[in-house]
């Protein structure tokens, strides 16, 4: 579902190093301004703000790797703690979650699809796509109407709620949209606002700093 995101930060050579040393993603392209890693399937872009931005994201990894990746990714990074847990299983989701910040406080999840294998040692393969992007906004029902309308269904029903977390996609890839000032799972930030950009389905669809929501056919 997710083709690229676009993220926006005041920390891009620290985030550079993050992605590409620690979590030894492949760079795609780099420019003084922005870089990008490819995520699986997908690309992740980080442009220079001179603003402080956080988001949520996810990332689809294989069910059976979750443990492996744990122990892995415990020797480059602190995880996130939620009543005294480092992990959660969600069983609407039949899948088993970790969370972690980067250096610009990103709230990064990995998540571990129960019925998708990999088997084999860990590779860079083991990153399957990008599962998710928060979207906090004021116009909870304007943007989740803007989305549903160019085919991104709501996972349950047809009317977001505006003050809830709705989940709009569809198989193991969501957009995460919320109102503002709702706490992230496994943090202690608060949803706010941050542009961002992401494509599906050949359409781009811009949040601006105000949480307002246009789309941009791809060519």
């Amino acid at each position: 579902m997710f083709k690229s995101v676009t993220l926006y930060t005041n920390k891009l050579k620290s985030l550079k190093r993050f992605y590409m040393n620690l979590l030894e993603w492949d760079l795609v392209e780099a420019d003084n301004d922005r870089f990008t890693v490819k995520v699986g399937s997908s690309q992740l872009s980080f442009v220079e703000s001179e603003r402080p931005y956080f988001y949520h994201f996810a990332i689809n990894i294989p069910g059976n790797q979750f443990s492996m990746m744990k122990y892995w990714l415990k020797d480059r990074v602190t995880l996130n703690r939620e009543e005294g847990r480092d992990e959660v299983y969600f069983q609407s989701f039949d899948a088993d979650s970790m969370y972690f910040e980067d250096p610009a406080g990103n709230i990064v999840e990995l998540i571990g699809r129960r019925k998708r294998d990999l088997f084999g040692d860990l590779t860079k393969e083991s990153f399957i796509d990008i599962s998710e992007v928060g979207v906090a906004t004021p116009y909870v029902t304007e943007v989740g109407e803007l989305l549903q309308d160019n085919g991104i269904p709501l996972r349950n029903g047809t009317e977001v709620n505006p003050d809830e977390l709705n989940f709009l996609g569809k198989d193991d890839k969501f957009v995460v949209l919320v109102p503002l000032h709702r706490r992230w799972y496994f943090s202690k930030k608060q949803s706010e606002v941050a542009p961002l950009e992401f494509t599906v389905n050949e359409k781009t669809f811009k949040i601006d700093v105000e949480g307002k929501i246009e789309t941009i056919e791809e060519n």
